[in-house]
């Protein structure tokens, strides 16, 4: 077989697994196995560059940032949906689609009713089946051309499958809806909320974010996803063709299936409107097992032909609306507006709420998110307020209820000073956030101990908001590094603190010195620095002098770290008590150097995820995912099917019935422990 040819089969084959894992979840081959093919077609193409085309999957993300984004005229206006909220309304789009074809009352017409993805609408260009272009809706006649970004979404195919169905010569354009699954949407707020970043509202404003970010190789990290669902043009660019490729709305759904496009599969044809009120009722009630979010159903005509005698208004199609469903929310009060002071400072506000029921769990806060936010919606304390889970995750509070606000009821002021340590605050120009500067804060301090001890850091058990609380005002703690000079002495004249407690809680101290470089600079608390980011920096620069002494470039060439980051990170060393801070913990005795990679390749977990449930008799948790680590594999929190094992314990829990449903490998203790001793 020569090089071109086993090329071309190497795509063949990582373009069907791509679409048996990214749009059928239903994946054929382990990751691992997958990163081989990949791995194997990016060095047939470094040999061979001239065999290098724009639709191999490996150029899914290239080239440095954009400066910007240039405008395009779509081929036809990406037109709105009009909207209907209740059954009777539904029942009336049907009477005016039935007025506008001329038909008879009683005669069925057919719909497709597809779910309404709460997402980014997008316009996709396919030229001769090789995708060209990625245009956003922008104001429905012109968009921005996102093209290397939509490249990065890997449910979209680059190019299409023609050994289903045809591929049409010339340009066909494809519209969908680009989203970020709740999974990603949640696993991004936690890194977020950990930085100390403003948390997104919900999975929609964090992929638009993602899909108008300069730099593909973050959109890359995102973790978007997207579902198409209608084609407009075939012919040249701007050419739309009259009459279209399939004679009904249910074949071009099918049609963009067999290409290979994301369709998302709850779709159905429903011969007439009480079809239609049944499949609206059924998925107001199921939406929440979904993994993604949606808010309502789109109801469109199936017959194109019949489409075209209707026509739009200069707004909405008149063959098609959008059901929304009903908004899960609850009516509260405020009962007051207090702030937040967080490890770097930001203060941030937040509203004390009468608890009230909500999406099967009772909410008693709420986030404000910050100053501006708390005026624009004129949210006060003892309002009554209408509110929300964003994303169906995050309680907000969506707006006042004036009708219900008393004469006594008066605005929120933002507080001047720090209420933890009567500092004033200060808020940079070009931020929304206020922060408390003072180094000393107590409230600062608490929060950088407790993220210090926390289990994904240092990993100090015992420590404990409320100890670190009286370590604190006690004075006994002014920083993490007073941390390694506690002795049990000290720790017993504390409240709820015996002899021995006091001894294994500095036995835990001890034990945290040795945690490694990785956890170390995780732990300092670096805003913007994460998990992922503090153990590529340990990865690339092996020793904390090493990190000490380079540069921001330096920092930005490390994968995982952008240009924030760096930025972030170097002014963080360049500040001299910070500078101290470190000198201090590696006096004290904590581990400054990571640990030494694998020898070999063939001594590697790499490209396997874990997943632990329940207790195993001769290693620790934390022991476990270090064995793993240290031989390249990745410990995930939930079971999935990029899991390639669940190691099953005494008393596993629910993510062993997981594993079996999803045929999932599941080892025992012993089996565990002989495939670490093999690596």
């Amino acid at each position: 077989m020569t090089s071109a040819e086993r090329i071309a089969e190497l795509r063949a084959r990582i373009r069907h697994h791509e679409e048996r894992y990214h749009i059928l979840a239903s994946p054929e081959i382990s990751d691992a196995e997958f990163d081989a093919l990949m791995h194997e077609l990016e060095r047939l193409e470094r040999e061979h560059p001239d065999l290098v085309t724009s639709d191999s999957p490996t150029q899914r993300v290239g080239g440095r940032p954009s400066e910007g984004f240039p405008t395009v005229d779509h081929a036809m206006p990406m037109l709105s949906l009009d909207n209907a909220y209740s059954e009777e309304e539904l029942r009336a789009f049907d009477e005016r689609v039935h007025r506008g074809l001329g038909l008879p009352a009683d005669q069925p017409i057919s719909y497709v009713v597809e779910l309404k993805i709460d997402g980014l609408s997008i316009a996709l260009t396919y030229d001769h089946g090789v995708l060209v272009r990625g245009v956003t809706r922008g104001d429905g006649v012109r968009g921005e051309e996102v093209t290397a970004n939509v490249r990065t979404v890997r449910a979209i195919p680059l190019g299409l499958r023609a050994d289903r169905q045809p591929v049409p010569n010339g340009t066909i354009e494809v519209r969908g809806e680009v989203y970020l699954p709740r999974h990603a949407f949640e696993r991004l707020n936690r890194e977020r909320e950990e930085n100390e970043e403003p948390l997104f509202a919900n999975p929609r404003n964090a992929a638009a974010g993602a899909i108008r970010n300069l730099d593909p190789g973050a959109v890359a990290k995102r973790g978007l996803s997207a579902y198409m669902y209608q084609l407009v043009s075939v012919g040249g660019v701007g050419a739309v063709r009259d009459p279209p490729l399939q004679p009904t709305h249910a074949e071009t759904l099918r049609a963009l299936q067999a290409w290979g496009l994301p369709v998302e599969p709850s779709w159905r044809v429903c011969g007439n409107i009480n079809a239609v009120v049944d499949y609206c009722r059924e998925w107001a009630e199921r939406r929440q097992a979904l993994a993604f979010d949606t808010d309502g159903v789109v109801i469109k005509v199936d017959s194109l032909a019949w489409r075209q005698r209707l026509g739009a208004t200069s707004k909405f199609p008149r063959w098609a609306t959008a059901f929304k469903f009903p908004a899960q929310q609850a009516t509260t009060r405020v009962v007051k507006i207090e702030v937040n002071v967080g490890r770097t400072g930001a203060v941030t506000p937040f509203a004390v709420l009468e608890p009230v029921r909500l999406s099967g769990s009772t909410i008693q806060m709420a986030t404000l998110h910050n100053e501006q936010e708390v005026a624009r919606r004129d949210i006060r304390p003892g309002d009554y307020v209408v509110i929300e889970k964003g994303g169906d995750v995050i309680p907000k509070v969506v707006m006042p209820v004036l009708s219900r606000r008393g004469p006594g009821v008066v605005p929120w002021v933002m507080p001047a000073m720090c209420p933890a340590c009567g500092s004033h605050l200060h808020r940079p120009e070009d931020e929304v956030v206020w922060r408390c500067l003072n180094t000393a804060c107590p409230a600062k301090v608490r929060r950088s101990i407790e993220h210090f001890a926390s289990r994904r850091a240092m990993n100090i058990e015992g420590l404990g908001e409320s100890l670190i609380d009286q370590l604190v005002s006690r004075e006994l703690v002014r920083d993490v590094a007073d941390l390694y000079h506690l002795t049990a002495d000290r720790l017993e004249t504390l409240e709820r603190m015996g002899r021995k407690s006091a001894t294994k809680l500095t036995m835990q101290v001890e034990s945290s010195k040795s945690s490694g470089l990785s956890r170390l600079l995780y732990a300092l608390g670096v805003r913007h620095v994460g998990e992922r980011g503090a153990a590529a920096l340990a990865r690339t620069f092996r020793s904390m002098d090493a990190i000490l002494s380079a540069t921001r470039d330096d920092f930005e060439r490390v994968p995982d770290v952008g240009p924030v980051v760096a930025t972030t990170l170097r002014a963080y060393l360049d500040e001299p008590p910070n500078r101290a801070l470190i000198e201090r913990l590696g006096t004290a005795g904590v581990k400054m150097t990571a640990a030494e990679p694998v020898a070999t390749p063939q001594q590697s977990l790499d490209g396997k995820t874990f997943v632990l449930t329940g207790t195993l008799s001769s290693l620790s948790r934390e022991a476990a995912t270090a064995a793993i680590e240290a031989r390249g594999g990745k410990v995930a929190g939930s079971v999935s099917r990029k899991t390639t094992y669940v190691v099953a314990g005494a008393e596993p829990g629910s993510k062993l019935e997981k594993a079996r449903e999803l045929g999932v490998t599941i080892l025992d203790e012993p089996a565990f422990l002989q495939l670490i001793m093999d690596y």
